[in-house]
């Protein structure tokens, strides 16, 4: 018997159980929808991630205060924060300055601000940098105007969302608006970035020198910073230089591993926690989803074992007309295969759709509206390789499914099938 007719004979059987192979197919379904939506939203996931701390830069080190405590379970770590934090100071910039590998650093002095343009008022991050490094390190173009300069007094940069969105009037260059209590100027606006993991990163910020930022916000003191940023000569020294960085800082800050008093993260290693927390949480989700699959197989195998009983007499015809025994078994093996590939595929479909309703559904309930998580970028990705991952993986399991069935038809006797009713 030629494969075209074994084929042919195999869907003429599923198409005659009718109600029944759907079923059986609903099964797989199930189980491949549920897969390729947990792996295409935990893959888009990984990508955004991704996205958004390249925007902070691949060679940037920061510096915060406050000891960080990794405690938990395998890979699964938790960072807590101590409550006894300690501003950094002149002292820490200038140690770091000297670090071999440092080629700027930017001392940071950030707080929420009220700003007031016209008759309205708004709570807005203010940023003190200093000019020359931050010009060098920010990963945001200029929408309009200039960068800060070390000149400048009484100069803002604002983001994209703060010059748009925030007040009822847009903001232009040139204009003056109240922060703090004090007037500052706008000499540049910078383009949209979306950065951040709720769509804000530099768009809801104010941008100033130092010196202006210690004069509106209250709770940093002289010659203090609230944080440090530090970029590196080249990307592949960044676990060196932050090594380097934390030794002298131990010295200088007077403490040891367990009393340290600050915290140093660069986006390289954030982006492999994260990538470890989001690979442990898809394996397991994928794991709980595989269980649809089983049912799905114990659903083919059932199917295929009653229609060997329902099929005894025409295997004995087939065999009494020369069908031999690994005919017989192809016969069932491409049956059972077929109602995986069908299974698949409409998983495949379905899966498509479940994905994309639970992106938008997650875009928007972490961007706080339909902008989109980081800038409108989709955190669902079904790419070729799993598609044909999901094809090849539902065939394979019809065709285990089927395995026994097709053995137990081809060692039927022909005289006593014959004989069956």
């Amino acid at each position: 018997m030629k494969f075209n007719d074994i084929v042919k004979f195999s869907l003429n059987n599923l198409m005659h159980r009718g109600i029944r192979s759907w079923l059986t197919i609903l099964g797989v379904i199930i189980g491949v929808a549920a897969v390729v939506s947990i792996i295409s939203i935990g893959s888009g996931t990984q990508q955004v991630i991704s996205s958004q701390l390249g925007g902070l830069g691949a060679d940037i080190i920061t510096i915060s205060p406050g000891s960080s405590r990794a405690f938990g379970f395998g890979e699964l770590n938790q960072r807590a924060t101590s409550t006894e934090t300690k501003n950094l100071t002149i002292k820490d910039v200038q140690t770091i300055k000297a670090v071999p590998g440092a080629q700027y650093v930017n001392g940071i002095v950030s707080e929420r601000v009220s700003i007031t343009y016209l008759t309205e008022t708004a709570s807005l991050s203010v940023q003190g940098v200093d000019p020359l490094a931050w010009k060098e390190m920010t990963t945001s173009n200029l929408d309009s105007g200039r960068y800060l300069t070390q000149s400048d007094m009484n100069s803002i940069v604002i983001g994209y969302d703060v010059a748009n969105n925030v007040f009822k009037e847009p903001l232009l260059v040139n204009t003056q608006i109240n922060v703090g209590g004090k007037l500052f100027k706008i000499v540049g606006i910078l383009q949209q970035s979306g950065g951040g993991f709720g769509g804000g990163g530099t768009d809801n910020t104010i941008f100033m020198p130092v010196s202006a930022a210690r004069t509106v916000v209250e709770n940093v003191i002289e010659n203090q910073f609230t944080s440090i940023q530090v970029k590196v000569a080249d990307s592949s020294l960044v676990n060196a230089t932050s090594n380097a960085i934390e030794q002298k800082l131990l010295i200088l800050r007077h403490v040891t591993e367990d009393t340290k008093d600050f915290s140093i993260v660069s986006s390289q290693s954030l982006q492999q926690t994260i990538s470890t927390v989001t690979n442990t949480l898809s394996l397991f989700l994928t794991g709980i989803a595989a269980i649809s699959l089983l049912v799905g197989a114990i659903g083919i195998a059932n199917t295929m074992f009653m229609s060997v009983l329902e099929r005894t007499r025409q295997i004995g015809v087939l065999k009494a007309l020369g069908t031999t025994n690994f005919e017989v078994t192809l016969m069932y093996l491409t049956e059972s295969s077929i109602m995986g590939l069908i299974g698949g595929l409409m998983g495949i479909f379905l899966g498509f759709i479940a994905s994309g309703i639970v992106s938008e559904l997650g875009v928007r309930l972490l961007s706080g509206g339909p902008r989109g998580f980081g800038g409108g970028l989709s955190i669902a990705v079904i790419s070729p390789n799993l598609i044909l991952f999901a094809i090849g993986f539902s065939v394979l399991i019809g065709a285990l499914s089927g395995l026994l069935p097709a053995r137990r038809a081809a060692r039927l006797q022909p005289v006593e099938s014959l004989r069956y009713e």
